[in-house]
This record gives structure tokens, C-alpha cells and sequence, in this order.
């Protein structure tokens, strides 16, 4: 008996340190994905398609403006543990290949812009009307999904303002860009993590469906206002691929970026032109100061809109907490301010 007891223990105790490994083992590959998003807009998507599958970490947060973002140590740390990494491209994160080299960023990166047709900016003051606009078929962003980005792409970021080239980066304010958004995500989450593939590629088959029904609405909203009244000036030009997308002209107060300070020649020609075309209302950005948008509002007499969501959430809670929230808050104010 003496001899037998220790082997049995031997063999309980190998039992229970496998059933041990295989519990651990099974929790390990429980764990979900970790991604980082660049900005609040392109996290929702990111989270609509992930689900419980993903543990996600956004860098610029609701009300973040990411034209202006200064990215802190404790983002490179989050990005340094993520699998995964979503960024708009087009130029929109200029601050962000720095990032990832600080950080050493080993993961897969993946463009949610990819394969939207870019629009070129217009002309500083000019309007955006619907369809006036170079649509670039070079595609320079045709970045491979492993590409880390980490180029010299010609903009100088290092001195405190963000540059960005010809191509309008705010493809989102377009739901049709938003179903190629979701795609690329669900996309690129099944390539970083191919156990949960088809639940990626099922949530968001589902996202899309909401997508499409909101961007049939919102066509359907903006067809029935006369196209004459169809004019709005809002704060800085992130609404192009609105403007095209659903037949609306809005005049940018600002260029393409929220730290540039428009002269006081350039808000003369605004005003000017707010006059002429009867522009019947001006709108502020939940990124931007209200201040220059009030003045040509007094000094034209259009109505003051409500606040319009462009390159981020809004906080939990308030009207923009989603991408959908955001996008049927907007179609909602602007189409009331618009209306005779």
C-alpha cells in the first residue's frame, strides 16, 4: 500500500494540473480582441461590429477634436498592448504615425477608409455644391492592412498645426462611406482574429442594414426641401461628403482644419456670400467655438441651427453618443432649419 499511494497521488495531481492548463487555456482564448480606434466616430463602428468580441480603447474621445490632438504617453502604452489598430486614413490623423513608432505598435492597421472614392476639398469659402467636386481615382490611400503607415507623406507635423492634402478625410459623413467603414472593420477584425470571423461578419451585415434604411431616410428628408433652400454655413469644411451625398450646399466658415483662423477679409466674403444666396441658417460643431459662426448669424440674419456633430461623438447621453445617433441628429436639425 505504501508504494501505490504516492503513485496515485502523482497521477491526481497530473490530472488536475491538465484539467488546470485546460481551463486557463480556454480562458486564455476567451480573451477578447484588444483594438484601438483612432477617433470616437470610427470606435462606435468599431464596437457595433466587435461586440463582446473586442476590447476596444478610442484615442480621441467624444468631443475630441482629432484635427488638433496632441497624443498623450499613456495612448502610446494603449497602443503598444493593442492586436489591433483603425484609423480613418486620407491624412486625417496626421499626429498619429508618430504615435505609432513611439509606441511600437506591432499589430495589424487597418484603413476603414479604404475604397471610398475621396473628394477634393474646394475652394476656402467657396461652398461645397452637390456633385462640384474632382473625385481622385489614384486612390493614394491603398494601403495594405499590415502597412503600419509609418511614412513621410510630406505634412509637416511638427509644427503644431495639422496639414492635410488635397482629399477631404471626413468620408463618414456619407452612411454609403459609413456601410464601407463598417465592412473594412468587420474585414479587418476577421483577419486579426479568425475564430470569431462569422459573428464579426454577422454584426455586421446586421450594422449595414440600419445604415442603408437611415441613408434612404435621410435622401428621401432632404428631396422633399426645395433645392434653392438647400444652404448652410457651419464652422470648419467637414460636411462635403454630406453636401454631395444628399444634395446640400454648405458654405465652411473655417478651411478643413479647427486651428485655422479665417482673416477678416475671408468672413467679409462669407457674409457677403450668406447675403446673396439668402442662406437660410449657420451651424456650429460640437469640436468648434461658436463665436465666429454667431457673428455671421448677426450680421446676416440667418438662423442660428442647432449644433451639428462632425468628427466626433457626443458624450453618453446627450443626442450623438453613436454614429447613427450622430448622423440622424444632424439630418434631423439641419432639415428643420432648412425648411421655409
Amino acid at each position: 500500500m505504501r508504494s501505490i499511494l504516492p503513485l496515485r497521488r502523482r497521477a491526481l495531481l497530473t490530472v488536475a494540473g491538465l484539467c488546470l492548463s485546460a481551463v486557463l487555456g480556454a480562458a486564455h482564448a476567451a480573451e477578447p480582441l484588444k483594438a484601438v480606434a483612432s477617433f470616437s466616430i470610427l470606435g462606435d463602428i468599431v464596437r457595433e461590429v466587435g461586440g463582446n468580441d473586442v476590447s476596444l480603447t478610442t484615442l480621441v474621445g467624444p468631443d475630441g477634436d482629432a484635427h488638433e490632438y496632441e497624443p498623450t504617453p499613456g495612448d502610446a502604452k494603449k497602443l503598444s498592448a493593442a492586436q489591433v489598430l483603425f484609423v480613418n486614413g486620407l491624412d486625417f490623423e496626421t499626429w498619429l504615425p508618430k504615435l505609432t513608432k513611439a509606441s511600437g505598435f506591432a499589430g495589424k492597421t487597418v484603413v476603414a477608409s479604404q475604397g471610398v472614392t475621396p473628394r477634393k476639398f474646394a475652394q476656402a469659402g467657396g461652398g461645397h455644391k452637390p456633385g462640384d467636386h474632382d473625385h481622385d481615382h489614384e486612390h493614394e490611400h491603398d494601403h495594405d492592412h499590415d502597412h503600419d503607415h509609418d511614412h513621410d507623406d510630406g505634412h509637416n507635423h511638427g509644427d503644431g498645426h495639422h496639414h492635410h492634402g488635397d482629399a477631404d478625410p471626413h468620408a463618414w459623413q456619407s452612411l454609403a462611406n459609413g456601410v464601407i467603414y463598417a465592412r473594412n472593420v468587420a474585414d479587418g477584425l476577421a483577419a486579426a482574429d479568425p475564430a470569431h470571423a462569422d459573428a464579426y461578419r454577422q454584426r455586421a451585415a446586421a450594422y449595414i442594414a440600419r445604415l442603408g434604411a437611415l441613408d434612404a431616410a435621410a435622401k428621401k428628408t432632404f428631396a422633399a426641401i426645395a433645392a434653392d433652400r438647400r444652404k448652410v454655413v457651419t464652422s470648419h469644411d467637414a460636411f462635403g461628403y454630406f453636401g454631395d451625398a444628399y444634395g446640400v450646399s454648405f458654405i465652411p466658415a473655417m478651411g478643413v482644419s479647427t486651428d485655422a483662423e479665417p482673416s477678416a477679409g475671408e468672413v467679409a466674403r462669407i457674409i457677403e456670400q450668406v447675403k446673396r444666396d439668402k442662406v437660410p441658417a449657420v451651424f456650429v460643431e460640437n469640436i468648434s467655438s461658436p463665436k465666429l459662426v454667431q457673428q455671421i448669424a448677426r450680421e446676416t440674419g440667418a438662423k442660428v441651427g442647432g449644433t451639428l456633430y462632425s468628427d466626433a461623438l457626443s458624450k453618453p447621453g446627450q443626442p450623438g453618443a453613436t454614429y447613427m445617433e450622430m448622423f440622424e441628429w444632424n439630418v434631423r436639425q439641419l432639415a428643420a432649419a432648412l425648411q421655409p
